[in-house]
């Protein structure tokens, strides 16, 4: 069998003010497209599905479209639920979108109705697996392990720690495994040895929820979500990455999707396979606004971020001026520094509208009104 491991849409995902749906919609078809040129059987899709708990009618709209279109005529889609997303709500219709090929995990406690018509489809499932079979004959087992949210470690009440629970869900899911069948887990989750980046929201927990690789059975293929930079920690653990670029940190990383096979009793790794669709990031720095207006015409059709390092703060007209250079400046970082060093000022000899004035000036490269001055002299009054 040939498999396609996906993870970390967030369709729904802005970019500061920037709207990403119609970069999501196009880059899910190029995995469509992926499928029918590569022929692949089943989608892995490792969670993180949407942005938020309540996506929008809209990115609703968006998800179910593109796993129909993944799943096809004949393809299987498994999907599991990750830490941005309502496992109870994703997998809401998982009885009916089965008979469309697409098997939804989200942490219920219930099992997926097998299915024969179609050409890859179930023959066992569980609540948290699922045994997939081809028209020849061929199976897969996946192991679904979405994201342990809180509610599902709250019902856990033991003294386990988090490796721990983890060890013993997977084990729980891999239990159901015929002998001889190829196996990956499917799971959502931060492994140790992972390299995380702006854009995932407090990961680490200050290192409570790393999971160390030796959780992980050396007898599968453990196909990740979590993090939205693609990397391989171990020759059969690998993070397929986001679906786009969601962070000015991820500007020169290239986005892919991973295509594994079946061998014998394995799964490995076959190639990344590079996504083409949606727009780039770029962080650029410029010494001056010249620099800068040249800098951003290289850029058209691109997000940008742009560091502007000055000895002097940068007028209304000179921003309006970049804004309208390229339409995708979407942060613009004003480093200003006087060209004359200046003596240094100890702190405690200001007073408080100083204080606020040079924090300000720190912050926005101006000078603060008189007006905002007042407003927070009169507000520390209040407070003291």
């Amino acid at each position: 069998m040939n498999i396609l491991h996906t993870s970390d849409w967030h369709i729904g995902k802005r970019l500061m003010d920037r709207e990403r749906l119609p970069e999501q919609t196009e880059t899910l078809e190029e995995l469509v497209c992926i499928c029918e040129r590569e022929r692949v059987d089943v989608v892995l899709v490792a969670g993180d599905v949407f942005d938020t708990f309540m996506p929008s009618a809209e990115a609703e709209e968006v998800f179910f479209r593109a796993v129909k279109r993944l799943a096809g005529d004949r393809r299987a889609v498994v999907l599991i639920s990750g830490n941005h997303d309502d496992g109870v709500r994703l997998a809401a219709s998982a009885p009916l979108s089965a008979e469309e090929g697409i098997y939804l995990f989200g942490g219920g406690r219930r099992s997926l109705p097998a299915c024969g018509a179609r050409g890859v489809h179930a023959v066992q499932s569980g609540e948290n697996y699922i045994l997939l079979e081809n028209e020849a004959g061929e199976r897969l087992f996946v192991n679904a392990l979405p994201y342990p949210n809180e509610a599902r470690l709250r019902e856990e009440k033991t003294e386990e720690s988090y490796p721990e629970k983890v060890s013993r869900w997977i084990a729980a899911g891999g239990r159901a495994r015929p002998a001889g069948v190829p196996y990956v887990l499917l799971t959502h989750l931060f492994a140790a040895g992972g390299v995380s980046g702006e854009s995932e929201r407090d990961i680490e927990l200050g290192g409570a929820r790393v999971v160390p690789l030796a959780c992980f059975p050396e007898d599968a293929f453990t196909a990740l979500g979590h993090l939205h930079k693609r990397q391989r920690l171990r020759d059969n653990v690998y993070y397929s990455g986001s679906l786009l670029q969601y962070s000015f940190d991820e500007a020169n990383i290239p986005k892919s999707a991973a295509l594994l096979t079946t061998k014998g009793d394995k799964v490995i790794f076959s190639k990344e396979i590079p996504l083409v669709s949606g727009k780039k990031l770029v962080r650029l720095e410029a010494a001056g606004v010249e620099q800068a207006l040249m800098l951003l015409q290289r850029y058209e059709g691109a997000f940008i971020e742009l560091t502007l390092h000055l000895t002097a703060p940068l007028t209304s007209r000179e921003t309006m001026s970049l804004r309208e250079a390229n339409e995708g400046l979407v942060s613009l970082i004003v480093r200003t520094q006087a060209a004359i060093e200046t003596p240094e000022v100890v702190r405690s000899t200001l007073s408080s509208g100083e204080l606020f004035a040079a924090y300000y000036q720190s912050v926005y490269g101006e000078d603060p009104s008189d007006e905002l001055k007042e407003a927070f002299l009169q507000l520390l009054a209040e407070d003291a």
